[in-house]
């Protein structure tokens, strides 16, 4: 635990046993993007909370870019935030940016995606793995247990790596289910581009999964393009409103894992504040997933 920690600790329960006030805490956010809905309301909602927690905000973007994002937690630091939140770019390329807030005492939590390699006091996220399971019953149960699958990724990132790895172990009870095609797809448009090529080398594809929300619907309009959209299913992640109506209305669209950034953003920042205040909290706070489907028509 470092010296600057201690301190804060110090300070804090000598205003407590005075009665005098605390200087406000500043806790300082480091965001993969806010390119993406998922990740406004994540921001929205640390927001509020510590509005409620009568916390400081210092958020920084990455803009999905590793050398930013070092730079971004090196600025915290030099700033002297009392705890970082970080929601990393790159799972293992952050490890020396969360070794130097350790090194400053400065108390570092994760949320949505986890550091790779290194400790934080704090990891908040979906039960990704979980949701990865889910997603592979939903495809399974669409294609009949039989068909061959295609899967748009993003390999530098936990939560991601964790999906597909229940994604995986779901298909693995379906002796009839091939997973023949994984390939990167970051942005919308690369996952169109991961799609199309899948289309292409694989004209018996049946169902594709996409990572996230931005993935699964470029996958849609790949499908949908390609004239395949009766042979080709959809499952994806994240569970947006674009997203979810795409389900509403798409026939191949089955289905998304649903994220609640709501919660995550919320309790990421009221963990450091206990934190702070000298409180433990749970090394891994996971939030349970839930599915989306289409309403059934009455």
């Amino acid at each position: 635990m470092g010296v600057h920690f201690l301190k804060i600790l110090a300070i804090a329960a000598i205003c407590v046993a005075t009665g005098v006030a605390a200087e406000p805490l500043t806790i300082g956010v480091s965001l993969l993007t806010q390119q993406h809905p998922f990740y406004v309301a994540l921001a929205d909602a640390m927001k509020q909370e510590a509005r409620k927690d009568r916390v400081t905000l210092d958020i920084a973007i990455a803009n999905q870019d590793l050398n930013k994002q070092v730079s971004d937690v090196e600025d915290l630091i030099s700033k002297h935030v009392n705890a970082i939140i970080l929601s990393p770019v790159d799972s293992r390329g952050v490890k020396a940016a969360v070794i130097k807030a350790q090194r400053a005492g400065i108390p570092l939590i994760t949320v949505d995606i986890a550091a790779d390699g290194v400790d934080v006091i704090c990891h908040v996220a979906t039960d990704n793995y979980a949701g990865g399971v889910e997603a592979g019953d939903l495809m399974a149960k669409a294609l009949g247990g039989r068909g061959n699958v295609g899967i748009i990724d993003y390999p530098t990132v936990q939560s991601v790596t964790d999906r597909i790895a229940g994604f995986k172990r779901a298909l693995s009870f379906y002796p009839n289910m091939r997973i023949v095609s994984i390939q990167p797809g970051i942005t919308r448009a690369e996952a169109l581009t991961a799609a199309q090529n899948m289309l292409q080398a694989n004209p018996d594809l049946n169902g594709i999964f996409g990572f996230g929300d931005d993935a699964a619907l470029a996958a849609l309009v790949a499908v949908k393009s390609a004239g395949r959209a009766n042979q080709v299913k959809i499952v994806g992640f994240d569970g947006m409103p674009e997203a979810r109506n795409a389900v509403d209305k798409e026939a191949n669209f089955v289905g998304l894992i649903r994220q609640y950034p709501e919660t995550m953003g919320a309790i990421a920042v009221d963990a450091a504040v206990k934190v702070l205040h000298g409180q433990k909290v749970s090394k891994v706070i996971p939030v349970v997933p839930g599915v989306y489907i289409r309403p059934a028509k009455h």
